[in-house]
């Protein structure tokens, strides 16, 4: 099509950031700024579902793409998408309209300054997933982290500047490998172009050291251990629709990068490399998972979580199946719907008791029955109940896993066990028992917008749980593609060492 679908998605957010920053600031004005971002926000929702229903589910090419010169010749302006990519940006779309619906009287400062960043939030993740460009990937990569390392920063709690810094310099030093590496392969290829690089491969003479470099960022970002130690710290410190951007999006990121980079360029370093991941991703399964158990701030234990199911993602990618890599790209969108509905939920009860310590609840049921029976829909969903869309992900990367190693499978399993085991402790202590003070008993019910904006996720949760076959079908055809390169270009290396 002529129209620049892609570019669209991704400018819109922004020229709405722009309308927006010349409202004043009176505050009479406040709620027209939230209407707006609401509108803009929406419109692109609709936008990305437009191009979902005219993408061709059974082409392996790059579809929509635009490129045109940029910086000199030096670097192309180039964007594109496939199977992969859609439920990316389709996610992104989704959830910062929900994330605007949320923002509250939590936020009293400075509103229309955190609409403007979450609209540009919304314009960088889309072109990190519609990049074909390995600069302009970077560039979205890294632009992502100023509005977010803002909204932890000003918006955040106590310890938001230690919270936002710590954030800031993890995810960015992590990067600087990559930059080197993307630099690097330029002077080795002569291009930067994704798709010519899958064509023409990299120098098995350099794909270890590459492999590292582009690992360096991604593992910090997904967050993999042992360098995850930022994620409790900005989740806790965020304000409610900062945690839903970064647990539904951010680290999403990251796993794309995986798949989309670390496999599609680098297949024999990925080959080579896979016992450290295997490795890795158990420790975040185990682990984190055995931390969340210890918690008693609720944002944190949520977070130790989102850790833990970042785990069986990479896990699921680095199988090298089919299952695997569709499994990962499933489990991620499900927590991308679970992880915002969970920090919804906290941040639905920090509004009224101001506090996320989990001992100072206790007998919601008998004063919020709607919120006890949305919150264990997202509970169930986070433990992988058949029937949500939780499990789908999980059963298929373990299948995967299983076909590899059965060893890796079976201790990735006991994750799923603790999983259970801390959202279902996380729900008896928060909902069930004994009313313990007369602030709880003062609690009201969900709130007209608070209905709205959870049952939106209540919905594809049970829906994609029983009826998965609309993602599956997107990325089927894109993740054997994927994998036929893959498979070649290990082949041909095998060949050429006989």
């Amino acid at each position: 099509m002529n129209f620049p679908i892609l570019s669209s998605l991704i400018l819109l957010p922004t020229i709405g950031a722009l309308f927006i920053f010349f409202v004043r600031s009176s505050s009479e004005k406040y709620q027209a700024s939230k209407y707006l971002s609401l509108f803009i926000s929406i419109a692109n929702f609709i936008l990305s579902i437009y191009l979902w229903y005219i993408f061709d589910k059974n082409s392996v090419e790059f579809q929509f793409v635009e490129n045109r010169e940029w910086l000199l010749g030096f670097v192309d302006y180039k964007v594109g998408i496939d199977g992969i990519s859609i439920l990316f940006i389709i996610l992104t779309t989704f959830i910062t309209p929900i994330c605007i619906i949320s923002v509250n009287a939590t936020i009293k400062k400075r509103l229309k300054d955190f609409l403007i960043a979450i609209l540009l939030m919304e314009t960088f993740m889309i072109g990190v997933f519609c990049s074909l460009d390995l600069i302009v990937f970077y560039l979205f990569f890294e632009a992502g982290l100023i509005p977010m390392f803002l909204i932890i920063g000003i918006w955040g709690g106590e310890r938001r500047v230690y919270s936002a810094f710590k954030f800031f310099l993890y995810t960015l030093l992590g990067s600087v490998l990559m930059l080197i590496a993307i630099i690097s392969i330029y002077w080795i290829t002569g291009t930067t172009d994704v798709e010519k690089l899958y064509e023409i491969g990299i120098d098995s003479n350099y794909q270890n050291l590459l492999w590292l470099a582009f690992f360096s960022s991604f593992a910090v970002k997904t967050p993999m251990w042992p360098v995850h130690t930022w994620l409790p710290d900005a989740h806790v410190e965020a304000p409610t629709a900062g945690s839903v951007l970064l647990a539904a999006i951010l680290l999403k990121m990251a796993g794309y990068g995986f798949i989309r980079f670390s496999l599609g360029l680098f297949p024999l370093a990925s080959d080579y490399f896979v016992p450290l991941i295997y490795f890795l991703s158990l420790v975040a399964i185990i682990y984190t998972s055995l931390v969340a158990l210890m918690q008693e701030d609720m944002k944190k234990l949520i977070a130790y979580s989102s850790v833990a199911h970042m785990g069986f993602v990479t896990l699921g990618i680095f199988t090298m199946t089919q299952q695997g890599i569709e499994g990962s790209i499933f489990q991620m969108i499900s927590h991308g719907l679970v992880s915002a509905a969970l920090f919804l939920c906290v941040g639905v009860v920090y509004e009224r008791h101001h506090t996320r310590i989990i001992n100072k609840y206790g007998g919601l049921v008998q004063i919020m029955p709607k919120y006890a029976i949305v919150f264990m829909v997202f509970t169930l969903g986070a433990i992988g109940l058949p029937g949500t869309s939780g499990f789908v992900g999980e059963f298929l990367i373990l299948m995967g896993t299983f076909k590899k190693s059965f060893l890796v499978a079976t201790i990735a399993s006991l994750g799923v066990i603790l999983g259970a085991a801390y959202m279902l402790w996380l729900y008896k202590r928060i909902i069930f028992g004994e009313i313990i003070n007369n602030e709880i008993k003062s609690m009201i019910d969900l709130k007209k917008f608070e209905i709205l904006i959870l049952f939106s996720l209540v919905i594809p949760i049970i829906f994609f749980g029983f009826y998965p076959e609309p993602l599956i079908n997107s990325i089927e055809v894109s993740v054997g593609n994927l994998l036929d390169i893959y498979n070649t270009n290990i082949q041909t290396n095998l060949a050429y060492k006989n």
